[in-house]
């Protein structure tokens, strides 16, 4: 026997259909014409990117305690008079400079406490993006084919050097060119 439910009550109410694989709630996920990423595939060319994988805690409720804020003062704390919240923030301050005196250096970790402070009361600030920025096009070329690609020209540019330079190898030159010759002259160091 199938159930029911009225659409427009379902979409009110607390009744929620379960996903394929026990999901719970509504799959977010882009379908596959909406799906942008791509990866190298080689040659020059591009394909679509796999699709993601299943989360491993799939299925399961999450903790109120790992979604939300949990509260940090006692419940009260808010309504103290200024005076007595004044006494009461002296007092904690006084407590934690005492517990931060490390004891086998004698250093006063206060200077942590100014930076965490100050870097608590600053304001998040979203970084906005250039209108006039536009995105790299993706060369379609694979890891490996970029550094052939990569290699082939410091092996021009040390030839194009060392004929100009006069001299025989890369190793004479002031400054090395090529990945091998600064790998092999940090070994040597």
């Amino acid at each position: 026997m199938l159930e029911a439910y009225d659409p427009e009550v379902q979409g009110r109410s607390q009744i929620r259909r379960q996903g394929e694989g026990g999901r719970i709630g509504a799959d977010r996920r882009k379908t596959e014409p909406e799906k942008r990423r791509t990866k190298a595939v080689g040659g020059g060319k591009t394909a679509p990117a796999k699709p993601y994988k299943k989360r491993s805690d799939v299925g399961t409720q999450r903790p109120r305690s790992t979604r939300e804020q949990q509260p940090t003062r006692e419940r009260g704390s808010a309504a103290l008079s200024a005076k007595a919240a004044q006494k009461k923030a002296y007092l904690e301050r006084k407590k934690r400079e005492s517990a931060t005196k490390d004891e086998a250096s004698g250093k006063d970790k206060r200077i942590d406490l100014k930076k965490s402070a100050d870097k608590l009361l600053t304001k998040k600030t979203t970084k906005s993006v250039d209108p006039k920025y536009k995105p790299h096009k993706a060369s379609g070329l694979t890891h490996a084919e970029r550094t052939r690609v990569q290699k082939k020209g410091e092996k021009v540019l040390r030839d194009i050097t060392l004929a100009t330079t006069g001299k025989k190898k890369e190793s004479e030159l002031k400054h090395p060119i090529t990945q091998k010759e600064v790998a092999r002259r940090k070994e040597v160091e």
